[in-house]
């Protein structure tokens, strides 16, 4: 019984910040949209609410999100500075040095190795290709790019924010 409360407290948790976000980036009031956002959230929120709010006790999900919000000030500055450096890179072509860089994380969860992905990804010069037992590949568009991949400095503190233990990474 408490299960079943649990889940629909999630699934409609879930609901209202999806609508919140489908009213503030949609920007049309009307009736269609209205009613078209409330059928999307409801479906997404239906299938997927325990992606956002998995069945953890809700003092550690806040913590969480507040890793997370902590996270991301630091992720634009690198993606800023990711886009210095591809900028750099257009006018002195001879510095592109495409290769794909592979590397083990010690990320145990998927929401976690996720994460870490498209942190690379939305990184200018990095795209996560492939993620398999926990092996990173990634192509990287020059050499710096490659050792801020291996560097290790985004994983820890991906793992900073899903409180994963602080084991070292595997080469």
């Amino acid at each position: 019984m408490i299960e079943g409360r649990s889940a629909s407290f999630r699934r409609a948790a879930t609901f209202a910040i999806l609508f919140v976000f489908w009213l503030v980036f949609s920007g049309h009031f009307d009736g269609l949209h209205l009613g078209l956002g409330f059928v999307c959230c409801a479906l997404v929120a239906a299938l997927s609410y325990d992606l956002l709010l998995p069945n953890a006790s809700s003092r550690l999900w806040l913590s969480q999100m507040w890793r997370f919000c902590l996270y991301i000030p630091w992720l634009l500055r690198e993606i800023v500075a990711a886009n210095f450096h591809v900028v750099y890179l257009v006018f002195r072509p001879g510095q592109i040095r495409p290769q794909i860089v592979r590397f083990r994380t010690r990320l145990k969860s998927d929401m976690a190795r996720v994460a870490l992905g498209n942190s690379i990804t939305l990184t200018p010069g990095t795209i996560t290709l492939d993620i398999q037992d926990g092996e990173f590949h990634v192509h990287a568009l020059s050499e710096k790019a490659a050792q801020a991949v291996l560097t290790g400095d985004m994983e820890s503190r991906v793992r900073q924010v899903f409180l994963e233990s602080s084991d070292e990474r595997e080469a």
